[in-house]
């Protein structure tokens, strides 16, 4: 039985199928940050920002669809650096009837990332499922020349605009014995992967090319094994290919191995890059999110982690809660957790470093706290000094609604405010109206008396 899903189509029973199971949200930290741009975002501060000054790029699955959407368009454009269409590249999507090709959903995002400097990984060209049904109908020779001409159109229309192809997606069967997925594709002659390869080389010459599949993260299975195996081969034989997927979906059913760096590691080592492209956990937990990182991070040739989807409303998974946002674009603790790792194990600054004032030792940080539609809330915690007078800067036309745990003074313009301490303890929090603006207030200077 086959449940369709808008990541991929998954086999809804099986030795590894993922099983979908309801957590509750309540209890997740909601926080926000600054709307900045992945270009302009400063190091540290934002998912692709943090993941670029490592060297790769933290991506997402997108939906054309959602774009105008304000939430989640706001997330996008401010976190990831690097952007995969969802279904818009897939077969059903570009060549609905055969030799009539639709590239109108997929251009939108194209154009929107692009735009916006995020790299664009292409997803994909030649796969079992999704196909529209005038390929489903088609066998032999005729399906193999379709095929190729799919390949050959769709990676000649986004030719300079990809930095990746996902060429061939999920051609491994599940189970133990390491074999090929009985397929339309497959019944066409056991070359196909290789002639998919060639055609993609061929048509987009500067693009990487990628083996893609789901259940390759733990070394030791059959499935990991075969598709170790096609690599190995293809390098060895000079057919292009030059990175690897795992889609890592895990969940109770398929779960985070403690070998999963090994796997990045032993991929690695044939001359390939590694490629994070589908991930998403099973509730989330801030831990496992964090050890995927730190595994990217130990092994040279991964490259990036795309995770699919961007709030738990928009997974393919969403009652499993799996992703880095909630529902309502909150930041849940697993962000903290991946932003954490990225910085290299600690919290990044949020206001840059603290300035010491002359002839005292106050320090003042700011961090995010609950985040509405309309307004959201920020704490600043002062060390040093249990006298002190803290100036916060807000950009306009943001306004401070209301304050807490200090006495506030403000300058003429009324985005200035000057906070000194009350006797109520070193945190002070605050009250931002956006008005549209959703950039982090700014600490300018903390003093002790």
């Amino acid at each position: 039985m086959i449940e369709r899903c808008q990541g991929n189509i998954r086999p809804k029973s099986g030795p590894r199928a993922r099983t979908a199971v309801v957590l509750a949200a309540a209890g997740l930290l909601a926080v926000t940050t600054a709307a900045f741009l992945p270009g302009t975002a400063s190091a540290g501060t934002t998912l692709g920002a943090s993941a670029a000054e490592r060297g790769r790029y933290f991506g997402t699955a997108v939906a054309a669809n959602k774009l105008s959407d304000n939430t989640y368009a706001t997330i996008l454009n401010r976190e990831f650096n690097s952007v995969t269409p969802e279904n818009e590249m897939k077969i059903d999507a570009t060549e609905p009837q055969q030799g009539q090709f639709s590239y109108g959903a997929a251009d939108q995002i194209v154009n929107h990332a692009r735009s916006r400097g995020m790299q664009v990984r292409g997803h994909t060209l030649a796969w079992h499922s999704q196909q529209p049904g005038w390929m489903q109908n088609m066998s032999g020779s005729a399906l193999r020349q379709a095929m190729l001409n799919h390949v050959t159109q769709v990676a000649t229309h986004f030719r300079g605009q990809v930095v990746a192809w996902d060429v061939v997606n999920e051609a491994f069967a599940d189970g133990s014995s390491g074999a090929r997925r009985d397929s339309n594709l497959q019944r066409t002659g056991n070359d196909w992967i290789e002639a998919a390869f060639r055609a993609a080389r061929a048509a987009d010459p500067g693009a990487k090319l990628c083996y893609n599949d789901y259940n390759t993260d733990d070394w030791t299975h059959a499935k990991t094994q075969a598709v170790y195996n096609l690599v190995r081969d293809f390098k060895q034989r000079g057919v292009p290919i030059d990175c690897v997927g795992l889609q890592s979906h895990f969940n109770s059913g398929s779960p985070y191995p403690g070998n999963y760096r090994t796997t990045l590691s032993n991929f690695a080592a044939l001359g390939v890059d590694v490629q994070i492209t589908e991930l998403d956990i099973e509730g989330a937990p801030a831990a496992t999110y964090r050890n995927v990182v730190q595994d990217c991070l130990a092994v040279s040739r991964c490259t990036g982690i795309t995770v699919w989807g961007i709030r738990d409303t928009d997974s393919w998974r969403a009652s499993q809660n799996p992703l880095l946002f909630t529902g309502s674009g909150a930041k849940k603790p697993a962000y903290d957790a991946v932003l954490a790792a990225l910085n290299g194990g600690s919290t990044p600054p949020t206001t840059g470093p603290p300035t010491p004032p002359p002839g005292g030792g106050c320090t003042a940080t700011l961090r995010d706290a609950t985040r509405w539609s309309d307004r959201f809330n920020s704490e600043v915690t002062v060390s040093g000094a249990s006298n002190w007078t803290v100036v916060v800067a807000v950009t306009p036309p943001q306004k401070i609604s209301s304050t807490w745990n200090g006495t506030p003074s403000w300058d003429t313009s009324g985005n200035v405010m000057t906070m000194r301490s009350n006797g109520s303890g070193n945190v002070f929090g605050f009250t931002t109206m956006a008005n549209g603006t959703w950039t982090r207030p700014q600490v300018r200077s903390c003093t002790a008396s």
